[in-house]
């Protein structure tokens, strides 16, 4: 048995986690040539819900924060997450703006893609992954992982075969609610190490307080390769925590070779941004404790912190416990959706309204779109009396979705031309529109301030002495 390799998830997942994905590239900036020194196989860094909080809460260009990354971690692979067909957006794109994205992420700096889709829908991947082989990408695939009755651990080592010919590079367990408990995971990943060549590594989330064990028992299965995060942004609904871990193997056959000491200068680097974030509130104290209600409920991390504050703005914090328990039923009457982005934000809103509201007396836009088969084939088949009751006369989506959306490159780039200061932008804007055109006007007023500002002084006449 090798070495065990670590994926660090602090620049990513685990701020997505625990605080909404609000760290900032300037808070990152300082430890970026540390995390590099550190050994890491790779560290998350991109993708997911940063590309989003970036240029809706945090005015940053998200292509820069990914440049300025690459420009201090010379030796370490850079990571991202990467949404099949909805690439770091919430509904299915044209294959062109699919391909053109992941082109500019590793032209960008971006070495590893971690491809996934919420409902396991190869067809969703197919795209990704062969524009990934083609930019010279290494090409990680995810399947997500959860349970229902349509769900086992032949049906992912299946799916994982069916990825492996479809040319991953790797392939990752997705655990993204904290789902896999310890002999769950040892059964997992010996099943797959049986039956794919490649390597295989495990995410996880600490949610249902198993995960540390459960990656102590994927390791002795033979995981490749383990996702964690540094302590002071890791348990609760973000990952296991890499020190302990890193402790645990240490002068075993499956040892990381990481240097506990460096990790601690890592550790006292977020320290303090720990505590900012818990006395700004941005680090709500629902999300650090362990949830086995998570076994349950099946909700993952960021989707636990979504609930919390979408109860919260409606000032109604005491239903909670309720939304919890209309998560399930939502799920079993959709198909059993893993969730996961964007399909845990639709069933969960899903299941606010139904508890606000009265069950399916308001249904969302995005809540039709599943039912109806807008984001692929899901696990089960849902009941035709519940689809009709949700999308009424409409004629189900039984295709691949994306082979119904024509090209959209060129319209987009026309659309963003008054706006584009570079090629990436046109993909900002793909993604999230008016949220990218608001972020192109204050960066245009905030140039056009510094331009003024500059020619003032250049313009400032001297008093001849």
């Amino acid at each position: 048995m090798s070495q065990v390799k670590i994926t660090e998830t602090v620049l990513r997942d685990a701020h997505q986690s625990l605080v909404a994905t609000r760290m900032t590239t300037e808070e990152m900036i300082p430890i970026l040539t540390k995390l590099d020194e550190v050994g890491y196989h790779a560290l998350e860094a991109w993708g997911g819900a940063t590309f989003d909080a970036c240029l809706r809460f945090l005015n940053e260009d998200p292509w820069q924060r990914l440049r300025t990354i690459r420009d201090n971690v010379k030796n370490t692979k850079l990571q991202m997450l990467f949404r099949g067909q909805n690439i770091l957006g919430y509904r299915h794109y044209a294959d062109d703006v699919v391909e053109y994205f992941v082109q500019k992420s590793i032209a960008n700096g971006i070495d590893i893609i971690r491809i996934f889709d919420a409902l396991n829908d190869v067809r969703n991947l197919k795209t990704a992954i062969n524009a990934t082989k083609k930019e010279g990408g290494h090409c990680q695939v995810a399947f997500s992982y959860t349970t229902s009755p349509v769900h086992s651990i032949e049906n992912f080592v299946k799916l994982s075969k069916e990825l492996e010919e479809m040319g991953a590079d790797s392939i990752c367990i997705k655990d993204m609610a904290g789902l896999v408990t310890p002999y769950v995971a040892y059964d997992l990943v010996k099943a797959l190490k049986e039956s794919i060549k490649i390597p295989v590594e495990f995410h996880t989330h600490y949610t249902a307080g198993v995960a540390s064990m459960s990656i102590i028992k994927a390791v002795e299965a033979g995981c490749d390769i383990i996702d964690t995060a540094i302590s002071p942004l890791a348990l609760g609904t973000s990952q296991p925590a890499t020190e302990p871990i890193v402790a645990a193997l240490q002068g075993t056959e499956f040892d990381t070779g990481l240097d506990l000491k460096k990790l601690n200068e890592v550790r006292e680097f977020f320290a303090p941004i720990r505590e900012k974030y818990m006395e700004s509130g941005l680090l709500n104290p629902k999300v650090l404790g362990v949830d086995v209600n998570a076994l349950l409920y099946q909700v993952p991390g960021g989707m636990l912190s979504n609930l919390v504050s979408q109860l919260k703005q409606a000032g109604q914090e005491d239903k909670y416990e309720e939304v919890l328990k209309e998560v399930p039923r939502v799920r079993a009457e959709a198909g059993y959706p893993p969730l996961v982005t964007p399909s845990s934000q639709i069933v969960g809103t899903q299941a606010v309204f139904n508890v606000l509201f009265g069950r399916y007396k308001t249904v969302t836009k995005e809540f039709k779109g599943i039912v109806k088969g807008e984001y692929g084939t899901t696990p089960a088949p849902i009941d035709d009396e519940f689809r009709k009751m949700i999308i009424g006369d409409e004629e189900p989506i039984t295709c691949r979705p994306a082979d119904l959306i024509k090209p959209e490159l060129e319209t987009l780039r026309k659309e963003v031309e008054k706006y584009a200061e570079q090629d990436e932008d046109v993909l900002s804007y793909a993604l999230f529109g008016q949220v990218a055109e608001k972020f192109f006007e204050k960066r245009k007023a905030e140039k056009y301030k510094v331009d003024i500002e500059h020619s003032d002084k250049e313009n400032k006449i001297h008093p001849v002495i």
